[in-house]
């Protein structure tokens, strides 16, 4: 298929960009409750819905947990549903979230990354949707204003696609990522209505010639069913994300896979990191290269489901390896991603040596220095094999 020759720019935030990418989606249902710092991103829609620029029912609830209750029975209902939150309110759904996905409904959902309370805080690190990583929802997580963009199309396609019907968070650094300001190219609305095609429920419960029960009492010799088919679920849906990101690729020349590699083919020692720190983890990169230093970066895009086989691949051949988390899992054992990542090497009897920095939280600055601070480690580790401290808050 010929790659499409976008030409439409637009400097937007990320919050702008992810309710226009909305507006082209006009999905038939947007329940939501907004939060810093993801309110822009339903002003901006209901915007459009006020315009008559899209055909959504717009259903402001009086909280994030009635808005997601409302996203659960319009999609039961048939309908294709969209919301967006942060922090807090992804708190306040933690119920209903396990809902969607165990009900088997294509929901897809923003989250603009906050940290949770105590103390308060309105700025970024990955707290909220890292608590919300085992509720059976996919997970992409963006580095850029451009890809959170893109990425909501593919959530669509993917959540919606047989082989899956599971709900997609689209993840994106608050403020940091939804405030910033990026000149992106923007797809065509007849674009967007082709790729992401109509919607058509599996099993709507509208349908009175096909019935359909939700959310009936299971006893134990059921449930347990439920639970393997919604796990081999997102277990195929790894795929799915590699279909799909094909497909966006050559139509639109932006693919994405399940990662980013960069200058990490001859690496000696690699970060591995989410979404936008990865920019400045990238200038460290580049700037240690100059040196002559063979140092690299790994961007996981996807978390949930965790594509441990093609990390591994991709890390089998570094020396040492820093899993650089924006959340404290407070298990007294490392962070999510590090936790995710050793385990991944753990198989191999020639392993890198694997440490932890968790940084950033609250907002914190991540600095260019920073990194380099880390890569410097790495590289002692390589040279002599011995880990000094498995465990580190950084940016302190």
């Amino acid at each position: 298929m010929a790659v499409t020759m976008v030409k439409k720019q637009a400097g937007l935030t990320g919050n702008s960009a992810v309710a226009y990418a909305m507006k082209q989606i006009n999905p038939d249902v947007c329940a939501a409750y907004p939060i810093t710092p993801s309110t822009q991103i339903m002003e901006d829609f209901s915007s459009y819905v006020a315009d008559g620029k899209v055909d959504t029912e717009l259903i402001t609830a009086e909280s994030e947990h009635s808005a997601m209750s409302a996203c659960i029975g319009a999609s039961a209902a048939g309908a294709r549903v969209m919301t967006a939150t942060s922090s807090q309110g992804l708190a306040l759904m933690w119920e209903m979230l396990y809902i969607a996905s165990g009900l088997r409904l294509p929901i897809v959902l923003a989250n603009v990354n906050r940290a949770l309370s105590a103390p308060i805080n309105i700025h970024c690190d990955h707290s909220d949707s890292m608590g919300a990583r085992d509720s059976g929802w996919i997970q992409i997580y963006s580095e850029t204003v451009q890809e959170a963009y893109d990425n909501l199309f593919q959530a669509v396609r993917i959540a919606e696609s047989e082989k899956v019907l599971l709900p997609v968070m689209v993840c994106l650094d608050g403020f940091i990522t939804s405030h910033a300001i990026e000149n992106i190219s923007l797809l065509e609305d007849a674009e967007v209505s082709q790729f992401v095609g109509g919607y058509k429920a599996q099993h709507p419960m509208l349908d009175t010639d096909n019935p359909v029960t939700y959310g009936a009492m299971t006893l134990p010799d059921s449930y347990i069913i439920f639970k393997h088919q919604q796990s081999e679920a997102i277990g195929r849906a790894k795929d799915v994300v590699v279909e799909v990101g094909k497909e966006f690729g050559n139509r639109f020349g932006r693919e994405y896979g399940l990662m980013e590699k960069y200058r990490l083919d001859d690496a000696d020692v690699a970060i591995v990191i989410l979404s936008s720190a990865a920019g400045t983890t990238k200038v460290a990169v580049d700037e240690l290269r100059a040196k002559g230093k063979k140092v690299g970066l790994l961007r996981p895009r996807l978390f949930r489901p965790f594509p441990f086989k093609e990390i591994a691949d991709a890390l089998k051949s570094i020396k040492a390896v820093a899993c650089l988390d924006r959340v404290d899992s407070f298990s007294g054992f490392g962070s999510p991603l590090f936790n995710e990542i050793r385990s991944t090497l753990y198989e191999f009897e020639k392993r890198p040596k694997v440490i932890n920095k968790i940084f950033g939280l609250g907002g914190r600055d991540y600095k260019v220095k920073d990194a380099v601070g880390v890569f410097e480690e790495l590289l002692k580790i390589a040279e002599t094999g011995k880990v000094e401290t498995l465990i580190k808050y950084i940016t302190l």
